[in-house]
C-alpha cells in the first residue's frame, strides 16, 4: 500500500494543536535543529508577510495500525521538519522576529524582536495572520518502510543533504544496524565531534566497513555507498557478526573516554583510535587516554616548532607525517599509516612507563 494525497488545507493553529501527536524523529529523518534562529525567523517573516512556504510531508497512521508506527503517534514527519520546528518554536516563544523585520502591510508597525505572545497581546490582527496561515500538508499512507525512505531521498535529492543523511534514509539491514550502533553510549555521551548531520552514523558505518573486511580500508563516500549496496546481498548474520565486534570495542572505548571527551573531538581520526583500541589487549585500556592526551600535546608542540625557523631542526618528522596524513582522513593509506604511528608510540609509551612490555595483537578475522 502506498498512497500520497494533499490534505485539505488547515491553519497553522490546528497543526500547532497537534504538535504532540507528530513523531518528529522517525528513523529516516535528519537529527533536527539544523536551522539557525535567523533561518527560523525568516520563515516566520514569510508567513506573516503572506508568502507561500513549501509543502510538508507526513506519514499518516490514522488510517489503521501499521508496523511502521513505532511511537503510537498518529503522524510522523517525512519532509519539512525544520519548517515545523520553526513554527512551533515561534508559537512557544523560543524564537523572536528578527530585529530588522518589516511588516509589509504596514511598515510603520515596529514588530522587530517581538514574539508570538507579544503579537497576540498588542497586535492581534498580525497574530491572526500567523495562526490562520494555511499550511500545505501532504499525507502519505503506507505500510512499506522502503517507500517512505525512497520518498524522503527523492524529496531531498536537490537539497544539500550529506551522504550520511541520504544513506540513513535507505532501507535494508545495514541501515538498521548503523542506527543501532550510532545509538551507543559512546556516540551519545563521549564523542565531542558534532552529530547534527548524521556524523555518528557515518562513523558507525566506517567501523562496520573495517570489521566486515577485517582490515583498514578506504572510507570515502563511494566506498560507503558501495558497502551499503553490497550489504543487501549479504546474510544478516554476517553483518550482525561485524556489528557485534564494533559494539564490543565501543563498550571498551566508553570505559576509556570521558563524557564529551576532547580526545574525541575529531571525526576524522576517530576510526583510527577505534582500530588502535581494537588491536590491543584490554589490560592496556586504562593507559590509552593518557597516551592520546600526551600524543596530541606533542603534535601541537611539534607544529609550533615547524612554524618557527629557529626550532625547525627539532621537528619530529613522524608527527609531521601524522598531521599530513590527517588531511586525507578517508584514504586507506592514511588509516594504515596513522594507525602504525599510534600503535608504535603506544607500545613505546607502555614500555617506558613500565606498564607493559608488549602489546598482544588480536587475530583479525573477516566477518564471514
Amino acid at each position: 500500500m502506498f498512497k500520497i494525497e494533499n490534505l485539505p488545507s488547515k491553519p497553522l493553529q490546528w497543526w500547532i494543536s497537534q504538535s504532540t501527536k507528530i513523531d518528529m524523529n522517525p528513523p529516516f529523518q535528519r537529527q533536527g535543529r539544523l536551522w539557525s534562529r535567523g533561518d527560523k525567523s525568516f520563515l516566520v517573516d514569510s508567513i506573516l508577510n503572506e508568502y507561500d512556504i513549501p509543502k510538508i510531508y507526513i506519514a499518516d497512521f490514522t488510517y489503521g495500525n501499521v508496523t511502521l508506527n513505532k511511537t503510537g503517534l498518529p503522524y510522523a514527519i517525512i519532509d519539512g521538519k525544520q519548517r515545523l520546528e520553526a513554527i512551533f518554536d515561534f508559537y512557544s516563544g523560543k524564537i523572536l522576529l528578527d530585529e530588522e523585520f518589516v511588516y509589509q502591510q504596514n511598515p510603520r508597525l515596529k514588530l522587530g524582536g517581538l514574539g508570538y505572545s507579544d503579537l497576540a497581546k498588542n497586535y492581534p490582527e498580525v497574530a491572526d495572520i500567523f495562526r490562520n496561515h494555511p499550511l500545505s500538508v501532504v499525507h502519505v499512507i503506507t505500510d512499506e518502510q522502503g517507500r517512505i525512505d525512497e520518498l524522503f531521498v527523492r524529496l531531498n535529492r536537490s537539497k544539500p543533504l550529506t551522504g550520511a543523511e541520504i544513506r540513513n534514509a535507505m532501507s535494508g539491514p545495514l541501515t538498521e544496524i548503523v542506527r543501532l550502533i550510532a545509538g551507543h553510549e559512546l556516540f551519545k555521551l563521549r564523542v565531542k565531534f558534532t552529530t547534527k548531520r548524521a556524523q555518528d552514523k557515518n562513523a558507525a558505518l566506517k567501523l562496520l566497513l573495517f570489521e566486515f573486511n577485517g582490515k583498514l580500508v578506504e572510507t570515502k563516500r563511494n566506498n560507503l555507498d558501495r558497502f551499503m549496496r553490497k550489504a543487501k546481498k549479504e546474510s544478516k548474520a554476517t553483518i550482525e557478526l561485524a556489528s557485534r565486534r564494533v559494539i564490543d570495542t565501543l563498550d571498551r572505548m566508553s570505559e576509556i573516554f570521558l563524557p564529551g571527551d576532547p580526545m574525541l573531538r575529531s571525526a576524522g581520526v576517530f576510526p583510527v583510535y577505534y582500530w588502535l583500541i581494537r588491536g590491543i589487549d584490554s589490560t592496556s585500556d586504562p593507559y590509552v587516554r593518557e597516551f592520546l592526551n600526551i600524543f596530541e600535546k606533542e603534535r601541537k608542540t611539534n607544529r609550533e616548532k615547524g612554524n618557527d625557523p629557529s626550532r625547525a631542526a627539532k621537528v619530529d618528522s613522524e608527527l609531521m607525517t601524522f598531521d599530513r596524513l590527517n588531511r586525507s582522513t578517508d584514504d586507506e593509506r592514511s588509516h594504515v599509516e596513522r594507525h602504525k604511528i599510534l600503535e608504535k608510540r603506544l607500545k613505546d609509551y607502555l614500555q617506558e612507563a613500565g606498564k607493559s612490555k608488549t602489546i598482544p595483537k588480536k587475530k583479525v578475522q573477516r566477518a564471514r
